[in-house]
């Protein structure tokens, strides 16, 4: 018996769509390409069909009897599957938590770069885990590291909400953050939209001069 080849060098089969030539039941039941029902009819009266429109016989259901055909232009309906695919694959981004390291003791121009990674990650829809690294007597100041957490989420406050306080988890202090969902309505904005509303509340009508006069002068 020869040898068992370590790997097949051969290229992968590919399964080619149930098309035209390549369907070989003798009876369908097909449809138009407007929908229209044309009934059960032979496999070479169905490849006439499309041929006289121009267009592809595709085998949309095997299974059923007989099997079920659709007179399609191909070429764009597998264009758009694979639109609809892509489109699929985008909405269902899987969520990570990115991790964003500091000190309390951070400098202006070191909090800047890690505001700019948390924008970043916040952007592609994953959440934000803040976390201030103690190191030896550090871990006494966790005041501060709970005040620049707290910058931190003011900071970000258009892009992102505190899904959990800043919190001491061992030689750490972390908080997370998650992308905001709903638009952040500004303090300043509250105000304003109130005071429309209350220029925009109709006053009641003032009484004329003949309705104040008596009915009796």
């Amino acid at each position: 018996m020869p040898p068992r080849p370590r790997f097949d060098r051969r290229a992968p089969v590919r399964e080619l769509p149930n098309i035209n030539d390549r369907i070989n039941y003798p009876q369908l039941r097909v449809v138009d390409s407007d929908g229209a029902q044309l009934g059960v009819i032979s496999r070479e009266e169905a490849l006439d069909v499309a041929s006289d429109r121009e267009l592809d016989l595709v085998l949309v259901s095997e299974k059923a009897d007989p099997p079920v055909c659709r007179i399609m232009d191909y070429g764009k309906f597998k264009f758009e599957q694979e639109k609809k695919a892509k489109e699929a694959k985008k909405k269902s981004h899987q969520t990570e938590v990115k991790e964003v390291k500091m000190r309390y003791k951070i400098d202006q121009h070191d909090y800047d770069v890690r505001i700019g990674q948390a924008q970043r990650f916040l952007k592609a829809g994953d959440k934000v885990k803040c976390t201030v690294i103690f190191r030896g007597r550090e871990i006494q100041h966790t005041a501060l590291a709970e005040t620049l957490l707290r910058r931190m989420a003011k900071d970000l406050e258009e892009k992102a909400e505190i899904q959990q306080a800043p919190k001491r988890e061992g030689r750490n202090m972390i908080m997370f953050l998650t992308p905001r969902k709903t638009p952040l309505v500004k303090k300043e904005e509250k105000e304003q939209a109130a005071n429309k509303a209350v220029r925009t509340i109709p006053s009641p009508p003032r009484p004329t001069a003949d309705k104040m006069a008596s009915p009796h002068s």
